[in-house]
This record gives structure tokens, C-alpha cells and sequence, in this order.
């Protein structure tokens, strides 16, 4: 009873936020409006250094991205986001370095996260429904990249309205 107790207060906190699960990373989710990811954004990067561009066929799409360097782990990435009608569709970080960034980033989320699905050979998941944060990395020689992406695929899914088809 008493552990009962203890976890229905976190779960109604959860159902309140709309969060659940493996979506928010270095306080970004998708779902988030977008004047939050703005002041986030705008806080952990150089000033004016945000820079977001409509589409050319419907200001309702914007792609965003900044260098952020966050404070509580001196973690520099290139943050990016795609946000339609002012939510986060799509949320990405990249970063490079070597091998120890790579176990560094699958810590670091395997941390926050719980254990992780091998989708494949350099991409580790995270799902809850229709939510989705991927860790992948690719390399070279020593060199390494990474990419921690945060999508909420019933948000990214709308994309395709504003997308013009190509004619048969």
C-alpha cells in the first residue's frame, strides 16, 4: 500500500504533463511549444546564435539550429529541430569526437533511459509509442559522430500535408 502510495502521485504528475517515457533529453521534447525550445535554445547558446527558417510553402514549418553548450555537463552539440505549427516535431543533437564519446553518449542516455534496443550496428532506441529518441553514430578511422534524435512521429507525420507531390 505505502508503495502504491509513492507512485501514483509521479504517474498523475506524468498524465498531467503529457510526458511519458524516453522524450526529453537536456530539457527538449518533442511535443514542446515552440517559444519554449526558443528560450531553452536561446539560453544554452551564444547570443542571437538561433537561427530558424520558414518553409517556402507555409510559415506553419520551421527548421531551427544552434551550437549549445549545456552547463550541467559542459556537453557542447549542434541542436536542431524541425517545429510545425508551433510543436516540436523533431529534436536533434549532434556531436563529434572518438570512441569515448560514443560510450560516453550510450551511458549518459542508457542513464536517463532504462536499457536500450539495438535497432542495428550504431543506432540505439528508445520507444514509447509513437515517441521516439535514437541514439546512432558513424565514424572513420578515430573519428566519430553522433546523433541523439527525439521525434514524436504523430507530430512528424503532419509534415506531409505541407509538402507539395510531384506531379506523375
Amino acid at each position: 500500500m505505502v508503495y502504491r502510495a509513492a507512485w501514483v502521485p509521479a504517474l498523475l504528475a506524468l498524465a498531467a504533463t503529457g510526458r511519458a517515457g524516453p522524450s526529453d533529453y537536456r530539457g527538449f521534447a518533442p511535443g514542446m511549444e515552440y517559444r519554449d525550445f526558443a528560450a531553452r535554445a536561446r539560453a544554452l547558446s551564444a547570443p542571437d546564435a538561433l537561427r530558424c527558417n520558414t518553409s517556402s510553402n507555409t510559415a506553419e514549418l520551421m527548421e531551427c539550429g544552434a551550437m549549445i553548450a549545456d552547463p550541467s555537463d559542459g556537453a557542447h552539440f549542434y541542436l536542431s529541430a524541425y517545429v510545425i505549427k508551433g510543436l516540436v516535431a523533431m529534436v536533434s543533437f549532434g556531436d563529434s569526437g572518438d570512441v569515448n564519446l560514443v560510450a560516453h553518449a550510450q551511458r549518459d542516455l542508457e542513464r536517463r533511459f532504462g536499457p536500450a534496443h539495438v535497432r542495428r550496428p550504431g543506432s540505439w532506441e528508445w520507444r514509447v509509442g509513437r515517441r521516439v529518441t535514437r541514439l546512432t553514430w558513424v565514424g572513420r578511422g578515430p573519428a566519430r559522430w553522433i546523433y541523439v534524435n527525439l521525434s514524436d512521429y504523430d507530430l512528424v507525420d503532419g509534415i506531409s500535408r505541407f509538402v507539395k507531390r510531384a506531379k506523375a
